[in-house]
């Protein structure tokens, strides 16, 4: 018991053990979590001594505190929220963050917001500014709006056009645009929210101009149009362009608003997808507010972007919720610098990753899958690796039904057990999220980044050896 009970007086001092060893770790992490780490590993080495047996056992746990110390203080820097990647040919994967950001425009916005900012202070003036406005003459430019500003996301703007232009007052909106977009934001809870008295006309498949012009009264504020973004209904139906509702409401000099949903700037159909309606449709088709999302094919952060005529832009603006939903610094610099891009649509799509894994040709996913499975090739010899034909998606809510030709890389074996395989690539530092399809491992090369097929490559021979 005596030679024991001398085992913890070999344990060294916290304080001492800190200032004599960890110096540089003090440093680097700050001496309260060198502190914590450093009590948790002499802790536990205290519950060991009653099962050690040896003395030689005491000074392996001794010559292994340092590094255990060490190790804990790499692993209380390391991160819940990461970097993945994804090959799952789902571009705007909402569970993945949607819209992955072009690298060099997330350089320069951070470059700025590493010190003060100009955010709300007019540089002529030298008084308060707008935050909006270091993007909204861009917006405008682009899109051909009188006046735009910017919310944290698409739900936002909509509760807020709503509730800017309708409180107390009735908004006219078609049974079949009552839609859910997951989440479970629907429709008819944000206008019910917003503290208008919602009026719903037509049927689910079938909405004629005279239904909403029957449904008019004094009391009217506003007609409601909503793109069915992410379904479509087809058959038996019939519904009412935008046009027709804006010489409607002109007639009765009411405004239209339009929630676009994922919102495009740009024609894609000259690539073989389906054409959307695109912003600039919906203005030039005399729409007073439009909302869209930034995230989803803008391919930028997460924002509701409100663009239209400046008489309902600026009550939006004036609302006390625009408080609530103002973006912060960081949306600022990314949207300015987004936008910038698309002043030029050809460069926007070269550069901005979103648009150009839509708009990557075959030719280019097939070559990207011939090196990947040359990077593989070190797998064992009954590892089948080959290059397939597969499908894409838009993903997000964005372009409904549209499937986008692809080329992907599928691993076989029958001794694999793909889900368990899959499983341990979640848990990877950088996980790799792909699809298991008929127990084999399939990765789409739309949605893998060029810099990425290295690491994707090494991350699989890692767990397939």
């Amino acid at each position: 018991m005596e030679n024991r009970n001398s085992w913890y007086r070999r344990l060294p001092k916290v304080d001492i053990l800190i200032d004599t060893e960890f110096s540089d770790e003090v440093e680097q992490y700050g001496k309260s979590m060198v502190t914590v780490c450093v009590n948790q590993e002499i802790s536990r080495i205290r519950e060991v001594i009653p099962h050690l047996h040896t003395e030689a056992e005491l000074m392996q746990q001794l010559q292994d505190l340092h590094s255990h110390i060490k190790t804990a203080l790499a692993e209380s820097q390391s991160r819940h929220f990461r970097r993945v990647i994804n090959a799952t040919g789902v571009i705007l994967h909402t569970n993945l963050g949607r819209a992955p950001l072009p690298e060099e425009i997330v350089t320069r916005a951070m470059q700025k917001l590493t010190g003060y900012t100009n955010l709300e202070y007019n540089l002529q003036s030298g008084e308060r500014g707008e935050r909006y406005a270091h993007f909204e003459e861009m917006i405008c430019q682009i899109t051909g709006a009188e006046a735009a500003f910017a919310v944290n996301n698409n739900a936002a703007a909509v509760l807020l056009m709503m509730s800017a232009l309708g409180q107390g007052r009735e908004i006219i909106v078609s049974r079949g645009e009552q839609i859910e977009i997951g989440g479970k934001f629907r429709i008819p809870d944000i206008m019910d929210q917003s503290g208008c008295h919602r009026v719903e006309v037509g049927t689910t498949n079938k909405t004629r101009l005279s239904d909403y012009e029957e449904a008019l009264t004094e009391n009217t504020a506003a007609l409601l149009k909503v793109h069915t973004s992410n379904f479509r209904i087809e058959g038996f139906t019939e519904n009412v362009s935008r046009q027709e509702l804006v010489t409607l409401a002109q007639q009765y000099q009411i405004p239209v608003m339009e929630d676009l949903g994922s919102g495009v700037l740009i024609d894609l159909s000259r690539y073989g997808i389906k054409r959307e309606p695109t912003v600039m449709d919906s203005l030039a088709a005399g729409v007073d507010l439009v909302s869209f999302s930034g995230d989803k094919l803008l391919g930028g952060p997460q924002a509701g972007i409100i663009v239209g005529k400046r008489k309902w832009v600026d009550l939006c603006k004036k609302h006390p919720l625009t408080r609530a939903m103002r973006v912060d610094k960081f949306t600022v610099a990314i949207l300015e610098e987004i936008f910038a891009l698309y002043q030029d649509f050809s460069f926007a799509i070269s550069k901005i990753p979103v648009l150009s894994m839509l708009t990557a040709d075959e030719k280019a996913l097939r070559k990207k899958a011939d090196r990947f499975c040359a990077q593989l090739a070190g797998l064992p010899s009954d590892y089948h690796v080959r290059t397939v034909v597969c499908e894409s998606a838009a993903g997000g809510g964005s372009l409904p039904g549209e499937v986008l030709p692809s080329v992907g890389v599928r691993i076989e074996n029958a001794r694999m057990q793909a889900g368990e395989v899959q499983s341990k690539l979640h848990q990877a530092e950088e996980p790799l999220i792909l699809r298991v399809e008929n127990q084999g491992l399939l990765l789409d090369m739309r949605t893998l980044f060029p810099e990425e097929l290295d690491r994707a490559a090494k991350l699989l021979k890692d767990q397939l050896k």
